[in-house]
């Protein structure tokens, strides 16, 4: 496994970062015990960097497998609180549930642009404070959006940034993926650390996943790259590309042969472009939100493309 060191941070992580979302309850709604054993499985290749969120409701995973491991792991986890309070009760949350004593990386979640970040003000004051006292190592944001990632620029106290970052731009809120590539590059310069999110854009660039991950490695600027990872089989090729490994054609015959799904995420606004963009006509609105017709679904992934809140994901 490859490592860097996260910006000016000082924290060494594995090149290629576990993004937890895949286990959770949200998608896949694996076993405590399987899931666990996934992440087990990653460090064991060399994985040494989680990432996950109080959204994501999987802090259990992550403490059955870090077990008497602690100090061998990078935690990042993620909150939308914008006042002390709220920001108080995740950290706290954080603490307890993952049964340790500090978090690596806490950040603000979906941070939009430099009013989002003034209208969270308290918040991070309070994690700044909790970072003097050693609760937690280093602070950042994730972000969809080119202008959080601009925005941080002014902001030395934010040291890490997560940005959805994929070939095709897809999950970009404000712009393409040729925007924001110039805007990381700046953030990089600055000493920000940067570990990417999204390469196989939630899925719907599966098809083409090889190709797509060495488009982010060959970007010097992020210095890891944190995929969603619900298998062995995908652990291993995940590893295999980011050593320069070729992946063995009975691999990516496993993966490519493994039943996957359509999910609308539960933020779905209900506006109806996906069901218009849809050729199978697999997609309805029903109550306000996007529904899925499985029969009629051939996983091509075109919907997502017009999905302005990404909601559309491939799991």
């Amino acid at each position: 496994m490859k490592y860097e060191i996260l910006g000016n941070t000082g924290i060494k992580v594995s090149k290629l970062c576990f993004g937890s979302l895949t286990i959770s309850p949200l998608q896949s709604n694996l076993p405590i015990r399987q899931g666990a054993r996934i992440i087990t499985k990653a460090f064991e290749k060399g994985i040494n960097f989680i990432d996950t969120a109080e959204l994501y409701e999987n802090y259990e995973y992550i403490k059955e497998a870090i077990k008497g491991h602690r100090n061998d792991f990078v935690l990042s986890t993620k909150c939308y609180a914008y006042a002390k309070e709220g920001a108080e009760a995740s950290l706290c949350k954080a603490l307890k549930e993952l049964n340790t004593d500090y978090i690596d990386i806490f950040s603000l979640h979906e941070q939009e642009d430099e009013y989002t970040l003034e209208g969270h003000r308290e918040a991070i004051e309070y994690f700044l404070k909790a970072k003097e006292k050693g609760y937690i190592r280093t602070f950042g944001i994730s972000t969809h959006n080119i202008s959080a990632v601009k925005a941080s620029l002014k902001h030395d106290e934010i040291e890490v940034l997560h940005p959805i970052y994929n070939k095709a731009g897809l999950g970009i809120a404000d712009g393409t993926i040729e925007e924001m590539k110039p805007a990381i590059a700046d953030a990089y310069k600055k000493g920000k650390g940067i570990y990417s999110m999204k390469p196989l854009g939630g899925g719907n660039l599966l098809d083409n996943a090889e190709d797509c991950i060495k488009f982010v490695l060959d970007d010097k600027n992020i210095h890891s790259i944190a995929i969603g990872m619900q298998s062995e089989e995908e652990i291993d090729f995940n590893v295999a590309v980011i050593k320069g490994v070729k992946p063995s054609e009975s691999l990516k015959s496993k993966l490519s042969n493994r039943k996957r799904k359509l999910l609308i995420d539960f933020w779905c606004e209900g506006c109806g472009a996906c069901a218009d963009a849809c050729g199978q006509k697999a997609i309805t609105i029903i109550n306000g939100k996007a529904h899925v017709n499985e029969e009629k679904c051939v996983l091509c992934g075109y919907c997502s493309r017009y999905c302005k809140q990404f909601c559309i994901k491939v799991i």
